[in-house]
């Protein structure tokens, strides 16, 4: 990890995966400047994040503004609210977006913040709240080489597999296309468990055999256990992977591909939140299959 201090950072959204990176910047020696639309954790202050009242004061008071927030419409109303990031920015600061969002909002985004005399960044992020907290997420940029070496102490104080893609937008176009990656998989876990336990077969002992073979994943590890101890608080939750999926359904419309078993995905998770399970982790989305199968995986 390279160690760069004395960079003055603000971060905006201290969520389930906000806070845990921030709490990294902090830990790798970056003075940091937060601001939440919820509490913002108690050991936020005690690490020495100074707290501020709005994103224009964080803006004010850092050089590179990071946004990690839910939805495209959260991240438009953090830079360009009456008490936005854009009020507060000058030249030459450096906007960085780890939310996941649409990539063409994402080109407006950097238009608007680009004619302020500043640089934007798109980065978002995939390893859930695990990489967060273990400073080890894959992050997926895009924009110019040169912003991208600027942040990069920043992000190696997050992340360990940390790529530019491209310009603008080209970081979120990853994220969704990693999206749509590990909806599959999950499905098609969902889908080998629970055919396996209505057989009659011990899921727990299928999946510990299929881990050594060509089926084996990451997906079929981690969410695969999950699936089997029914352990579905929220690493990531279902909405917000249904929100990504849309955004992968409607890029797909506009570019005129098709996207078949992307749209089965995203109804079997918009089946997970019809019956309540929104909030639970995507792993969940095996509860769909199960409710039209009158069986448990476990």
């Amino acid at each position: 990890m390279t160690s760069t201090n004395g960079l003055k950072v603000g971060f905006i959204g201290l969520g389930i995966m906000g806070a845990p990176m921030a709490l990294n910047l902090i830990k790798a020696g970056h003075t940091l400047f937060v601001a939440s639309r919820g509490k913002i954790p108690a050991d936020f202050a005690e690490a020495g994040a100074t707290l501020c009242t709005n994103a224009t004061e964080v803006a004010r008071r850092a050089d590179f503004v990071i946004c990690m927030v839910p939805d495209t419409p959260h991240v438009e109303d953090v830079l360009f609210g009456e008490n936005g990031v854009a009020r507060g920015l000058s030249a030459g600061k450096l906007v960085i977006d780890m939310s996941s969002i649409s990539p063409m909002a994402t080109k407006q985004f950097a238009q608007k913040i680009n004619a302020l005399g500043c640089e934007y960044l798109d980065a978002p992020v995939s390893g859930g709240e695990v990489g967060a907290r273990a400073a080890s997420l894959t992050i997926m940029v895009g924009g110019t080489k040169a912003a991208f070496e600027r942040a990069k102490p920043l992000f190696e104080s997050m992340g360990k597999n940390i790529t530019l893609v491209g310009g603008n937008g080209d970081g979120q176009t990853t994220k969704v296309a990693n999206q749509i990656i590990v909806a599959l998989n999950i499905e098609a876990v969902a889908e080998a468990l629970l055919f396996a336990s209505k057989a009659g077969a011990d899921p727990a002992k299928v999946r510990e055999a299929l881990m050594g073979g060509f089926a084996a994943s990451r997906i079929l590890e981690v969410h695969g256990e999950r699936m089997v101890r029914r352990t579905f608080n929220p690493g990531f939750r279902i909405e917000l992977h249904q929100k990504d999926l849309n955004l992968a359904l409607q890029g797909a419309k506009e570019l005129g591909v098709s996207l078949p078993h992307t749209a089965s995905a995203a109804q079997l998770m918009q089946s997970c939140a019809a019956n309540g399970m929104a909030a639970l982790d995507h792993s969940a989305l095996c509860r769909s299959l199960e409710l039209m199968a009158k069986h448990q995986i476990a």
